[in-house]
């Protein structure tokens, strides 16, 4: 969490507690729990569950105000987690 202008450096005492979303104990990240509604950007953008979706209409969508928008982003930085 950054400061405000003007407040100097944060205390590691104030820094907020709990857990992020998609942040399992120890700092690693958890895909799983962070994807609360798997095939929700497929459905928004009416591409068969079984089907790629194509990166020219990810990066159109990931344009696009509100969910459909949050969810596109998502799924390009997704993208980039892959395994080769």
């Amino acid at each position: 969490m950054r400061p405000c202008r003007g407040m100097g450096a944060m205390k590691k005492s104030k820094m907020p507690k709990g857990e992020a979303i998609g942040m399992a104990t120890g700092g690693k990240l958890n895909i799983a729990k962070a994807i609360k509604k798997p095939g929700a950007l497929h459905a928004q953008m009416g591409v068969p569950q079984g089907k790629k979706i194509p990166a020219k209409a990810l990066a159109k969508a990931a344009k696009a105000p509100g969910k459909l928008g949050q969810r596109a982003r998502f799924a390009q930085v997704l993208k980039g987690f892959k395994k080769k």
